[in-house]
């Protein structure tokens, strides 16, 4: 769906990718523990799990000094006027998590704050999950499981506790690129479907060229590359709705890193090389308006265990992506995800194959970028090469989240099939809204498994 970086001013601290590393906070990943379950030897903890900031979120200065190298939405021209000597004179700084970022860990479980405030206030953040210091871990997903706990509770309208899987170079691009010295240490390299052009640096240089900032966001902008690739989104939630979503690119390499322009950039929005919408699957949107919140079937109130399972053609690692399913357990029961409530409207799909893919797009009006794209099979082919994962909270300056969790477009009538997608109300999520009046607010996700279908959960 849409997704774009709710980025932070902090003081002297500036938002940005980069590639120098700077000497001024010594960068300390904290450790999150995952677990890899096979049917043979059960569930084991990995030894070196931990998690890095994404660049985006970071101090960029001068590689000699203090001097910031991009304030608030713009470059600091005197500084470094082309996208080669941003390269070559800002330095990207380690992080501090806990105080400036709101982020933090204990055991196998991570916490990400909505809004921190320390020399400045920091909104939102995304961090990736390393298997080492200097690489992300890398995940194989076709005829896998992938579990994981969370708790959406201070989640509310207009905020998006998101995990999901894209597919990043392991390194951060350090390897291809001469320009990147600080690599996936300190958190470079994001792409996803959407081929985000607010990305500061794109394949080692500065995004300087044609850079303007965002008329909604004083901490954003765009300039004129974007970072493409296939991008699987196991959970976009809030305690509203929540949402799980493919989407395949036509970049090299399966669906690949790639840096896009102009009309590969999804301008106009269904011309580029990537399927923004995705094809999802929000029961809310299916038309089960029970199912999933506050004291419903899945309470909201509590932690919610998820399970993601990706079905091949041939029930191996070789094989076709040909279904995606989902399954909750809270309180010790497992629930299935329920089937598509418009009776006679649609079939009662409750998983994403290609035929519910195309069906719901036909029922529901939607452009159906998800076929033109390769749809599951294209999605398996890049799920096969290895995805990143990524956590994170934001809000959204673009569509205030309402194509998750309001009725979306919102000049279009509630009740036709595909337009309802929570009860939030479409005059809600602003950016300015959300910062003042949930400021509180937080993810926590736990408990990361991944391995044989079968092995990763436990209920009745």
């Amino acid at each position: 769906m849409f997704r774009k970086a709710v980025l932070a001013s902090l003081c002297f601290l500036a938002v940005t990718h980069t590639q120098q590393v700077g000497r001024e906070v010594t960068e300390t990943h904290p450790r999150l523990q995952f677990q890899r379950c096979t049917r043979s030897g059960g569930c084991q903890t990995a030894s070196n799990g931990q998690i890095t900031l994404d660049a985006n979120w970071r101090w960029l200065h001068v590689t000699d000094g203090y001097t910031n190298c991009y304030t608030g939405n713009s470059w600091n021209t005197t500084v470094c006027a082309n996208g080669q000597q941003c390269s070559q004179r800002c330095a990207l700084e380690g992080a501090n998590y806990r105080e400036t970022y709101g982020i933090s860990t204990n055991g196998n479980a991570l916490t990400i704050k909505f809004l921190t405030k320390s020399q400045g206030t920091n909104i939102g953040g995304r961090v990736y999950l390393m298997d080492s210091d200097s690489r992300y871990e890398m995940f194989y997903l076709l005829n896998k499981e992938f579990t994981f706990d969370v708790d959406v509770s201070k989640v509310p309208c207009g905020i998006n506790g998101a995990l999901y899987f894209i597919q990043m170079d392991a390194d951060g691009g350090l390897s291809k690129h001469s320009g990147n010295k600080a690599g996936a240490k300190y958190g470079t390299g994001y792409c996803d479907s959407q081929c985000p052009r607010d990305m500061k640096f794109i394949n080692g240089e500065a995004n300087v060229e044609g850079w303007g900032g965002s008329p909604t966001d004083p901490n954003a902008g765009t300039g004129r590359y974007g970072a493409c690739c296939a991008e699987m989104d196991i959970w976009e939630a809030n305690k509203i709705s929540n949402a799980y979503t493919p989407h395949p690119c036509n970049t090299p390499n399966d669906g690949g890193y790639f840096r896009c322009t102009g009309k590969e950039c999804n301008q106009p929005r269904y011309e580029g090389v990537c399927d923004p919408d995705g094809c999802d699957y929000n029961p809310f949107r299916q038309g089960n308006r029970e199912f999933y919140g506050p004291g419903k079937t899945v309470d909201t109130n509590k932690k919610i265990t998820v399970i993601t399972q990706f079905i091949t053609d041939d029930n191996t690692a070789t094989g076709t992506l040909v279904d995606i399913r989902r399954l909750y357990v809270q309180d010790g029961r497992v629930i299935q995800n329920p089937p598509t409530n418009f009776p006679g409207v649609l079939d009662p799909f409750d998983s994403i194959t290609e035929k519910y893919c195309t069906d719901q797009k036909r029922v529901f009006g939607d452009n159906n970028s998800f076929a033109r794209d390769g749809g599951l099979a294209h999605m398996g082919r890049s799920l096969a090469k290895g995805h990143v994962l990524a956590l994170s909270i934001w809000n959204d300056h673009s569509a205030h989240m309402l194509w998750l969790d309001s009725s979306y477009p919102v000049d279009a009538d509630p009740n036709q099939p595909g337009i309802g997608r929570g009860t939030c109300p479409t005059t809600g999520g602003s950016p300015k809204d959300t910062e003042q009046n949930n400021a509180d607010s937080q993810v926590v996700f736990s408990n990361i498994k991944v391995g044989d279908i079968g092995t990763t959960f436990t209920g009745r």
